[in-house]
C-alpha cells in the first residue's frame, strides 16, 4: 500500500506543480513528504510564503517504544505553513499547523519552523533546518494525551533544486498503550533527498 501511495504522490507532483518532494530513509523507516507552494497557483499569494503539504511515515518497532509490529500503524499528516525571510539575513522562519494521526491517535499540533543558509556555502549551499510542533491535551483526540515533534536537519544542495539531507526526528504521540504508559512513535536519524520544482 505504501508503494502505491508513493507512486501516486510522484504522479501528482508532476500534475500539480509540487513545490517540494522529500524522501527520508534509514535501516527501518521510510518517510515520504510533499509540499505545494500556493504562490504558484494564486497570484495574490507571494511565492515561497504559503505551503500546503502531506507526509506519511512507515515506522519500525526498532525506532519506537512499541513492543509489537502489529501495534505500529503508518503515521500520516496534512500540514499548512506560512513563512517569511528575515530581512538582510539568510534566516527563514515560519508558523504552521498539522492534522496528524495513526489508527489510535490524532492531534492538531501548532508549531514553528526555521531554515538558515550557512554563509560559507556559496557553490554548494548548506542549510540548517529545524522544526518543533506541539499539541496539548485540548488539541489531542482519540486515545491521545498530547503530541510533541521536533526535527533538526542539514541540507546540502548538490545540484540546482536537489538536496541531500541528514536529520534527526522525534515524534512523541504520547497516548496510552494497551499495556499502559506513554508511547513514543519514532526517534531516529535519517538520510534523504529533497527535490524542488
Amino acid at each position: 500500500m505504501l508503494k502505491k501511495l508513493g507512486l501516486l504522490a510522484v504522479c501528482a507532483a508532476s500534475a500539480f506543480a509540487m513545490h517540494t518532494v522529500e524522501i527520508n530513509v534509514n535501516d527501518k523507516d521510510l518517510e515520504f513528504g510533499t509540499r505545494v507552494d500556493m504562490g504558484q497557483f494564486n497570484d495574490t499569494v507571494e511565492p515561497d510564503s504559503v505551503f500546503v503539504g502531506a507526509k506519511i511515515l512507515h515506522g519500525s518497532v526498532d525506532n519506537s517504544e512499541f513492543t509489537s509490529s502489529s501495534d505500529m500503524q503508518d503515521y500520516i499528516e496534512v500540514n499548512f505553513l506560512m513563512q517569511r525571510k528575515v530581512e538582510a539575513t539568510d534566516l527563514v522562519i515560519g508558523l504552521g499547523v498539522k492534522l496528524n494521526g495513526t489508527k489510535n491517535f490524532s492531534s492538531i499540533p501548532l508549531g514553528a519552523e526555521a531554515s538558515y543558509r550557512l554563509a560559507f556555502s556559496d557553490k554548494m549551499p548548506l542549510f540548517l533546518r529545524g522544526a518543533i510542533y506541539y499539541a496539548p491535551e485540548v488539541l489531542a483526540m482519540q486515545d491521545a494525551k498530547n503530541f510533541l515533534e521536533y526535527r533538526a536537519a542539514l541540507d546540502l544542495e548538490v545540484i540546482r533544486n536537489g538536496s541531500v539531507t541528514v536529520g534527526y526526528r522525534s515524534i512523541d504521540t504520547n497516548y496510552e498503550s494497551t499495556k499502559g504508559g506513554d508511547v513514543n512513535y519514532n526517534k531516529s536519524v535519517y538520510i534523504g533527498f529533497k527535490f524542488a520544482f
